[in-house]
């Protein structure tokens, strides 16, 4: 199974990805994990990412797709719209 998820920090960025662990991956980016020092979520840390939004896929390619669809600006509307001041 693979996740597409969507994080958020407090000052209410958001980050979009997509994996096959989840928790691991959500530890990476809170930094309990090594990551890359210029990646996204390390250079926009303010407090902890949290996940408000993620949906499951079969397979690789289904996920990567929805990852597309939710970067765009309909994408990112509905997640602002729906699940960014819950």
């Amino acid at each position: 199974m693979f996740t597409v998820y969507v994080l958020k920090n407090n000052s209410d960025k958001i980050y979009i990805g997509w994996t096959s662990n989840l928790e691991k991956r959500i530890n990476r980016h809170n930094g309990k994990l090594k990551s890359k020092a210029t990646s996204y979520t390390n250079k926009n840390r303010d407090g902890e990412w949290v996940l408000i939004y993620s949906e499951e896929f079969e397979t690789r390619a289904e996920a990567i797709k929805r990852e597309k669809e939710l970067k765009s600006y309909q994408g990112r509307k509905f997640i602002k719209d729906n699940y960014l001041h819950r």
